[in-house]
């Protein structure tokens, strides 16, 4: 075997070295990462079942509306803040669907 042939293939173990630490990494993120991202599954998941049956919604909406006391402020405010984070999970889901 020639002396360029054993330096193509000595850099091919090299290379493949490589390959197989960053795989590990990989797999590691993945491990790390694997239960953020199945509860943002999960959220997605309710979003777009209430988005599917606003009829839903609003009934519950109006029963609690409905009821006396201080329920109709607790529920204006934490509606507000419900619908904004709505609104802010709705668009980054839209622009990560828009990726290529």
């Amino acid at each position: 075997m020639n002396k360029q042939m054993r330096e193509v293939m000595q850099r091919r173990g090299e290379l493949l070295a490589s390959i197989a630490a960053q795989r590990e990494q990989v797999a590691q993120i993945g491990t790390r990462w694997r239960t953020p991202l199945a509860l943002a599954d999960q959220g997605l998941a309710v979003v777009r079942f209430l988005r599917s049956r606003p009829v839903l919604v609003a009934g519950v909406a109006a029963l609690l509306a409905s009821r006396k006391g201080g329920v109709v402020m607790g529920l204006a405010r934490y509606g507000t803040l419900a619908w904004k984070g709505y609104r802010y999970f709705a668009a980054l889901s839209e622009k990560e669907s828009s990726r290529p």
